[in-house]
């Protein structure tokens, strides 16, 4: 099935988004660190649709191998959560849409050694302790003109999860992904999504190529906002 608007209608012109992607990288020591299996693959193929659209696209990237390929976006690297926190902060006052597509750790380590951490004992206790909830931070300074887009990953309880993530962290819409769909999630490079929006509506898709993927994404966002502004 087509897309819902044509690539080429650059109906966001003049927005500028924010756009997160990839893992955090938490450290223990100089040479290992706590991560999970995001590429960034999604949304930085999201910010290549924004920016296909029309945008001018902020993208803050945790570690990964990917390159922007569109001349409006402006990557931002970083590794750690509160480094991609910090981020955040900078841009998203002048952002009209934020899209957080990273996986960012929500445990980091209490200490980290500033020398490799030799073996020795059988057992190692390393003590976690929270990061912030970007989406939930962010969430709570936007303003009525702003519109925030999250992601959920679940394998249990997959609706009802993501429909409480929607409302506790004040997003407009959420993008569902499960872990036991076969195709979805880390690492493929294609998807299958759910997308809920604030006022109740759930639309499902098929599995699909994740540029596909972003843009019925986008067209999501585009359809909420002419909604929004038409009531």
């Amino acid at each position: 099935m087509n897309s819902l608007f044509s690539p080429i209608n650059r109906d966001l012109s003049g927005l500028h988004v924010l756009v997160t992607a990839g893992p955090t990288h938490e450290a223990i020591d100089p040479v290992r660190y706590i991560g999970n299996h995001s590429t960034g693959k999604m949304g930085y193929a999201v910010a290549d649709v924004l920016a296909e659209r029309g945008a001018t696209v902020t993208l803050v990237s945790g570690p990964t191998n990917l390159t922007a390929q569109h001349h409006a976006i402006t990557v931002i690297r970083v590794r750690s959560a509160a480094e991609m926190y910090e981020a955040c902060l900078d841009y998203f006052p002048t952002a009209s849409i934020t899209v957080l597509a990273a996986a960012v750790a929500d445990y980091t380590p209490k200490v980290v050694a500033n020398r490799k951490i030799k073996k020795q004992e059988t057992a190692f206790m390393l003590e976690l302790v929270r990061t912030v909830d970007i989406a939930a931070s962010l969430g709570q300074q936007k303003s009525d003109d702003q519109f925030m887009v999250g992601f959920a990953l679940e394998t249990d309880n997959e609706l009802a999860n993501a429909q409480a993530k929607l409302v506790s962290k004040n997003l407009d819409l959420i993008v569902l992904n499960s872990l036991r769909d076969e195709g979805a999630a880390f690492g493929h490079d294609t998807n299958q999504i759910t997308i809920l929006h604030r006022d109740g509506g759930i639309h499902r898709f098929g599995l699909k190529a994740k540029r596909e993927v972003a843009r019925d994404i986008v067209d999501e966002i585009i359809v909420a906002l002419n909604t929004a502004h038409l009531n």
